[in-house]
């Protein structure tokens, strides 16, 4: 331990202990909240404790300055004695540090003129220039934009604190700053340096000075070790709740975080211990404009709001400066808390989340390590934030209304017709399209282009489907009764066309809508037409046209190697978040295809817009693809479909309901709504559906409704249905088929090894920051 923290340590101990501060607190009804639904927490943190999601918690609901709902359940200690939960337990806040204690800490540094936001981490940080690292700014680190590494090897700890400066020092970012949003450890560990580096006192002292202390928050404090290992006798051990067990003993008052641990028990991504009422009142000082109880100004009112501002961040990657903003990534805000509510979690399973608009905010407090890895917050978290949302009986009215989305949208078949059919002229064409290749205005591209002046349309090629979308079965060449032109099927004797298909063509052109998701056979197709213009010495045109669900969004497994199939046709993630155009540009180089291609671009579309918000008229891609709600919803419920369930199809719903004969509807949703999956709810719901295997036969199961947009992520869906069936249906529900659709060996062993949910998604970081690096050579749109 180096002399300051000596120091600042035996101040610690000779000081009289402070009385507790706390928020004054008010009966339910007197600060707009209702006491009986508040009082419905309780029936949820019992059901979260005996499911073993936590061993026991403390919730706190705040609203307008008092505290309207506080309670401790279950356990503190569960081993080798329990102990019961008490009010001021002491948990180990985990990355809840990230905002409370590091990024409030810069800021204090900035309203002091120490810091600016835009300036380089190499001003402050000069051992940092190195690896084009000096266009990192300091606004970057704290909004995790840097292109930093999510956590670098614990093994460069091994060789004490100065030996892992050096080498976090020295890391190369994976992506140019401002590109994409990686949550990181590292962002806040250079933040934390940063602080001890412009203020010149270690990051605990300078949080408990400037933070802490002036809000009488006399529980919070980091924990540095005592002689390198020993917890610090500061902390007062009896309240502390546990974390982990080591050589049989459970750690109390020591820093779960291995890293912190590695650099002393402090650090800026983790090592903050508090209460939750400590914690209250840091979350009233947000929403007094930074004035603690006394009034005194912690922050100034706009250093707040400039925390609570996501900037230019892209929509489910909002945050602000240390803030999760409006969409959280890992915590469920619940339904009821908007536009302008923000938050955070911790890995430990501490969550804090504020309301500005209702002036409310909702703290839980857990150790959920004491049960294991698996015990999971995320269910008790939603819960308890929709019970506190609903319990608000004066709502205000939104001021800030909606804005309307509508980016009206030309397809590359109207860019086509704007340039006067520039690249086809005196050209002999060959079409691959089906029913969903028409104008804004509706007419088919078939009849656009055998129209078309100096053009001559020779032959049609129909994917799945069929030329008119409707046949769900193989499908067998034709004619069009219209053009009279051949139409040759690439959905039945063979899928790619042939030497023979493509004499007396002297181009081809591309102009299918998708639906974005690996497994929806159309790209496939559009990877064999793309070889087969290679293989022929034939140029291609892919008329390009809005992925329907979004282009940010990219989520699931990257396919494995050895799972190549019409159903994954190349290595990408489930929800790849690309256009067909730039899919293309993709396949043509990744997959080292070298044809002669062009991507005619939509004009007007926005990578955020989903298919509402184009002006366009939605046209069934597919029999069983009614509207984009189902579309959706596909890339979750579809990695279902080869497995002995009902996905709605035979139904006026498909991918809408999910069932089978032997699923009890109410057991089921039941489990489903307790996983606290934000942004979807689950309904139990019997049906008969009219095909596939259960053709007549009555299914219970559940109807899905998506409640959120914003929130909602239809892999999690997907994930959590099958982690759910089989939970509750091992012997019923045949998974095998699951492997097939998710191709993916990791995530399928994961399933059957019982993991969870949260766990299963966490298996895809490492491959999508990777595919994101790939994919991003490639979009055509911003």
């Amino acid at each position: 331990m180096n002399a300051a923290r000596f120091v600042l340590l035996l101040s610690l101990l000779a000081s009289p202990v402070a009385a507790r501060a706390a928020l004054p607190e008010a009966e339910p009804g007197t600060v707009g909240l209702d006491a009986e639904r508040l009082a419905r927490i309780d029936q949820a943190v019992e059901r979260a404790i005996k499911r073993k999601e936590v061993p026991g918690a403390v919730v706190l609901v705040g609203r307008r300055g008092k505290v309207a709902y506080v309670k401790a359940y279950g356990q503190r200690t569960v081993e080798p004695t329990a102990t019961a939960m008490t009010r001021d337990t002491i948990f180990d806040m985990a990355s809840l540090t990230k905002p409370v204690a590091t990024a409030t800490s810069v800021m204090r540094l900035v309203e002091q003129g120490k810091i600016k936001l835009g300036d380089s981490i190499v001003t402050y940080l000069p051992e940092f220039d190195n690896h084009d690292k000096k266009a990192i700014t300091v606004e970057h680190l704290l909004r995790h934009r840097t292109g930093l590494i999510a956590d670098n090897p614990i093994a460069d700890y091994a060789d004490g604190s100065e030996k892992a400066w050096e080498r976090i020092a020295a890391l190369k970012p994976n992506s140019p700053p401002n590109e994409r949003f990686l949550y990181s450890d590292v962002n806040y560990l250079v933040l934390g340096r940063l602080v001890e580096r412009v203020s010149g006192k270690p990051l605990d002292q300078f949080a408990r000075e400037t933070i802490f202390e002036p809000l009488g928050m006399t529980d919070s404090r980091f924990a540095p070790l005592v002689e390198g290992t020993k917890p610090n006798p500061a902390i007062d051990l009896e309240r502390c709740a546990p974390t982990e067990k080591e050589a049989g003993n459970w750690v109390h008052g020591v820093v779960h975080d291995p890293r912190a641990r590695a650099l002393g028990g402090v650090a800026g991504h983790a090592g903050l211990f508090s209460t939750a009422d400590d914690v209250a009142i840091y979350a009233q000082m947000l929403l007094d404009g930074g004035k603690g109880p006394d009034g005194k100004a912690i922050l100034a009112p706009e250093t707040v709001q400039a925390m609570l501002d996501p900037g230019n961040t892209p929509p489910r990657q909002r945050r602000g400066l240390g803030w999760d903003i409006e969409t959280p990534f890992s915590h469920p805000r619940g339904r009821g808390f908007g536009q302008g509510s923000f938050g955070h979690t911790g890995f430990t399973g501490t969550s804090i989340w504020i309301d500005p608009a209702t002036q409310t905010f909702v703290i839980i407090l857990t150790s959920r390590l004491q049960l294991g890895s698996k015990a999971n917050t995320a269910p008790i978290r939603s819960e308890v934030a929709t019970l506190a949302s609903a319990a608000i009986l004066d709502r205000p009215k939104d001021a800030k209304p909606s804005e309307t989305h509508l980016h009206p949208v030309d397809c590359g078949i109207d860019v086509l017709v704007k340039s006067k059919f520039e690249r086809l002229r005196g050209k002999r064409v060959g079409l691959v399209t089906n029913h969903t290749g028409k104008t804004k205005d509706g007419v088919p591209t078939i009849d656009v282009l055998a129209n078309a002046p100096e053009v001559k349309l020779v032959a049609l090629f129909s994917p799945e489907h069929g030329i008119r979308g409707l046949v769900d079965a193989e499908v067998g060449d034709s004619k069009d009764e219209k053009t009279g032109l051949p139409i040759l099927s690439l959905y039945g004797k063979s899928r790619k066309p042939s030497k023979e298909n493509l004499a007396g063509i002297d181009i081809l052109v591309y102009d299918i809508q998708d639906v974005g998701v690996r497994f929806y056979t159309y790209i496939s197709t559009l990877g064999l037409v793309l070889e087969a213009a290679k293989e022929n010495g034939i140029p291609i045109v892919v008329l390009d046209r809005p992925n329907p669900i979004g282009g940010v969004e990219v989520s699931g497994p990257v396919r494995d190697d050895g799972f190549e199939a019409f159903i994954a046709h190349h290595a990408i993630p489930v929800r790849h978040g690309m256009t067909v155009g730039e899919l293309a540009r993709l396949f043509n180089t990744e997959r080292k295809i070298g044809a002669d291609l062009q991507v005619i671009a939509c004009e007007g579309w926005q990578r955020k817009d989903l298919f509402d918000w184009t002006g366009l008229t939605w046209t069934n891609p597919s029999p069983n693809m009614r509207s984009l709600n189902e579309a959706l919803i596909y890339p979750g419920v579809g990695l279902l479909e080869a497995t002995n369930l009902a996905t709605g199809r035979g139904t006026d719903t498909p991918f809408e309901r999910l069932g089978a004969p032997w699923i009890d509807a109410r057991e089921f949703s039941a489990a489903l709504n307790g996983r606290g999956l934000p942004g979807v709810r689950f309904v139990p719901n019997n049906f008969t559906p009219k095909e596939r295997q259960y053709a007549g036969k009555e299914c219970g199961g559940v109807q899905i409704f998506i409640t959120s947009r914003d929130q909602f992520d239809p892999l999690a869906l997907g994930i959590e249905l099958a982690v759910v069936l089989r939970e509750l249906y091992p012997e019923r529900w045949e998974h095998d088929g699951f492997l097939k659709f998710i191709a993916d060996r990791a995530t399928y062993d994961a399933l059957l090894k019982g993991e969870n949910g949260q766990a299963i998604r966490t298996l895809w970081d490492a491959e999508l920051a990777q595919f994101r690096t790939i994919r991003e050579q490639y979009l055509l749109y911003k």
